[in-house]
Order: C-alpha cells, then structure tokens, then sequence
C-alpha cells in the first residue's frame, strides 16, 4: 500500500520518469525540461493545452514505468510540436487522431520507450506531417480508429482551460505567439543538445514536423497567387511589386506571361485536390489579364494543351498510367519560343522521373499531401497542398 500523498506520489512518478527519459534521450529530455506537469482528476488520462500537460494521477499509477515514459512524452510531443494551436477550423476529433498517429509513430521508433496497447498507430501515415495525415484521413472519410479520448485542449482568453470540442473563444493573438516562442525556444535547445552529444542525431523522422514549426511555409493558396503575378524581373531578383502596391494590375497590362498548368492523372491525386487546385488558378486567371494557361493532364504522357480560362468548361481527365514529368516539359520545350515569359506549375505527389537536365522555364511544384518529400525535388520551388485554415 502507498502510503504518500496523492500529489507526493504524482511528483514522485514525474520525477522519476523524466530522468528516464533525459538518460534514454538528450533531445526528449530537454523538451520536458520546458513543461509544466499538473495532476487533474476532472480528466481520464492525459491532456495538453500546450502549455500545461495535465495527468490522471489514478491513471498514471496503473501504468508500468515503460509506459508512464511513453506517455509523458506523448503529451510533451504535443505541446512542443504546437498541435493544439495548428488545429485551427478543423476537425477535432481527426486532428487529434491524426496528432496522435505522427506522435506515437515517433515514440515507438525510438529504443527504449513504450505506449500502453491501445495507442494509435498507422505505420502508413505516421511519418508525415500531422497536417499531411489530417488531410489522407479527411479524403478518406473512413477509417478504422476507434474515437479516442481528446488530449489536445485549446485555451480561453482569460486562462481558463476548456475542452478543444467546446464553445469558448479561441487563444488570443499575444498568447499563441508567447506559447510559439516558448516552444520554439525549447526545439532549438533540444536541437543543440542532441547535436552535441556522442551519436549528434535527432529523434527518428521528427524532421518533418519540425520544419512546420520552425520554418512554417505559406499556405498553398497563397505561394500560388504571389508565385503567379511575378513579373518577368521578379525571377531575375531585382524588382518586388506586390499586388497592393499602386498601379500594379496597369504596369502588367504589357507584360504577357504563359502559364503551363500540368496535373497529375497518374490516379495520386484526388478528384477534390484538382478540383481546389484549377478553382484558385481559375481566380488568378480572372484578377490578371496578362496570363495566359494552358493545361495539360499528365501521367507518363501529356495530353493537351487545353486553353484555361474563367468561362472554359475542364476538359475530361485522361491518364490514368505511369508517372513521368519528362513528357509535360518537353511539351513545353517545344511550344515556348524562349523570349516570352513563362512560368510551370506541376501538380503531383511527387513520385515520378524527373527530366534531366533541368528546365529552364521557372517551376513551382504543388505537392498533394503524403507526396514526396520537398527537398528531394531536383529543381523548382516547392509547396504543399494543404489548406491551413
């Protein structure tokens, strides 16, 4: 029988599990140096807000040490990846799934650690972004998870805690960029710390979540408008009008710039990711007189090219074989004369043969969710297409 306290013996089990986890991983061990652990019996298990971590005290007792380990850095990962702010307008409940895939996917490809057997895991999905696997699910609007208990909470105004799945008003602007600092701070430690010890690596495939939080990119949407109203001297870097700048819209009247739209047919790419894609391209096409696109459905052919414009109706998809961007650039080879402005844009998760040598014309690859990895494209600037509202 224990004969401590309740919350003696709940500092005792934190204590004890994280100089387990500072021995087990120097990286871990410094992230949890920069959360605060807080016993709650008005919750089943375990929880974060992202900046509280907050633990059944009953719950944690019945675990075994592995486990406590494992889940004390489960909740840890939460917060220090930023999951309960990145949740945003979705879901709840499958932004909590798809958080806890990437996270537990991480625990256990580490030595040492262990979850209790009712964890979520998809080996399919875990390596991507939790904003990658939120869209996979999403598009499949089936899957076989149970609906776990939430343990991302979001926070009021005023402090209060609140369940994610209730009604309250959102964390103000100057909290959420205290909690981003805050966190960005203990990754950078973590960072330092881990390159300075004897093996000098970082925690398994934790590079992709780390680049959304230390280097966000844009929303899709947005790359793609400031990619598209270039003007021929913003590629060779000397001139960055925006489009609030005055004039802009009558400066470009002269500039004419071809646009060579390609889309993945290969069978990667969802019908509502072509759909959201050609419905943003159609609205550049009406703001900006001085594009003119072309569209190309590609697999390891290219078919087309289909003039786009507001009033055009899609012409029918075709493909549906292998992949190859080889075929869409050599189209482009042989109708660009060289002395226009042109641009390409390439839909497509990323997984085909890529021309050599490189085009010459200026590429911007939009890459579906769960595609290839952006620093392995060869050349061209890259986005993910994930909508982060």
């Amino acid at each position: 029988m224990n004969d401590c306290p309740p919350t003696v013996d709940f500092a005792n089990s934190i204590s004890a599990s994280l100089l387990r986890l500072r021995m087990k991983s120097p990286f871990f061990g410094t992230l949890a140096m920069f959360a605060r652990f807080v016993p709650s019996t008005t919750i089943p298990s375990a929880a974060t807000d992202g900046r509280d971590i907050f633990f059944n005290p009953e719950f944690l007792r019945s675990l075994p040490s592995k486990e406590q380990d494992g889940v004390i850095l489960h909740e840890i990962l939460h917060a220090a990846l930023l999951h309960p702010l990145r949740l945003k307008e979705r879901e709840p409940q499958l932004w909590n799934i798809a958080a806890d895939i990437v996270v537990n996917g991480m625990i256990m490809r580490q030595s040492g650690f262990e979850l209790p057997p009712d964890g979520l895991r998809d080996e399919q999905l875990e390596h991507f972004s939790v904003e990658e696997v939120y869209e996979l699910l999403r598009q499949q609007r089936t899957n076989n998870f149970k609906l776990a208990d939430l343990d991302l909470l979001a926070i009021n105004e005023d402090g209060a805690n609140r369940s994610i799945t209730g009604t309250g008003n959102c964390p103000n602007h100057k909290h959420r960029q205290e909690l981003t600092a805050h966190w960005r701070q203990a990754l950078q430690q973590a960072t330092i710390v881990a390159k300075a010890t004897q093996s000098g690596k970082l925690p398994i495939d934790i590079d992709r979540e780390l680049e959304s939080i230390v280097n966000p990119q844009l929303d899709w949407k947005s790359y793609l408008w400031r990619y598209l109203v270039q003007t021929p001297t913003d590629f060779q870097g000397f001139d960055r009008r925006f489009v609030g700048r005055g004039l802009y819209l009558e400066a470009l009247q002269c500039e004419s710039v071809h646009v060579y739209i390609a889309i993945d047919t290969s069978g990667s790419v969802s019908e509502s990711a072509l759909g959201l894609f050609i419905r943003e391209v159609r609205g550049i096409v009406g703001a900006y007189p001085h594009l003119e696109c072309d569209l190309y459905y590609v697999d390891s052919e290219a078919y087309g090219p289909y003039p786009l414009t507001l009033e055009a109706p899609l012409p029918t998809l075709e493909g549906g074989g292998g992949t190859s961007f080889v075929s869409f650039f050599d189209r482009v080879g042989e109708t660009w004369d060289g002395h226009t402005q042109a641009i390409c844009i390439y839909l497509t998760d990323g997984y085909g043969e890529f021309p050599v040598p490189a085009p010459v014309v200026p590429t911007l690859w939009v890459v579906t969710p769960g595609g290839l990895d952006l620093s392995q494209f060869p050349f061209g600037e890259t986005v993910r297409l994930i909508d982060r509202e």
